[in-house]
């Protein structure tokens, strides 16, 4: 039951991408260019997504628990560190140089563009690399308190 409501939850997640237009970069870099040819059309998008996210969490935590688990797993950090801040630069800086962010980067895979051939690799191996550098970091730390 969890991997068909994981499939399902993906489905309308990719869907909600594909339709909206969030998987054509060309779209989400007109919504960046606001000095040339700008497309406001993402705010819609993204206003629509903070209504059902607001609406959802206030229906979610009026539960005990989640469906399928037996407690919520919420994060405990709440700090502003380095790595937080490096990674939304870094985040910011690939969305606008290459109009995807993760999700879309993956709907848009179908589709065999040039842009997403290069954007797919590119950013899992600045995934793979930021768990490197992470766990390096983690370890540094570890070393410096003993």
């Amino acid at each position: 039951m969890r991997i068909a409501l994981g499939f399902l939850s993906g489905l309308v997640f990719g869907l909600g991408l594909v339709i909206s237009g969030m998987a054509n970069p060309a779209k989400v870099l007109n919504f960046l260019d606001f000095t040339g040819s700008w497309d406001p059309s993402l705010a819609f998008v993204m206003g629509g997504a903070m209504v059902t996210a607001f609406i959802g969490y206030r229906l979610v935590w009026r539960r005990s628990a989640p469906v399928l688990e037996t407690r919520f797993d919420l994060p405990t950090n709440s700090r502003t560190d380095r790595s937080l801040i490096l990674g939304a630069a870094l985040f910011g800086t690939g969305w606008g140089i290459g109009g995807f962010c993760p999700g879309p980067a993956w709907t848009a895979l179908p589709l065999m563009a040039p842009g997403t051939l290069v954007f797919l690799p590119a950013m899992l191996a600045g995934l793979w690399i930021g768990t490197r550098v992470k766990s390096l970091d983690l370890l540094a730390s570890k070393g410096a308190t003993q």
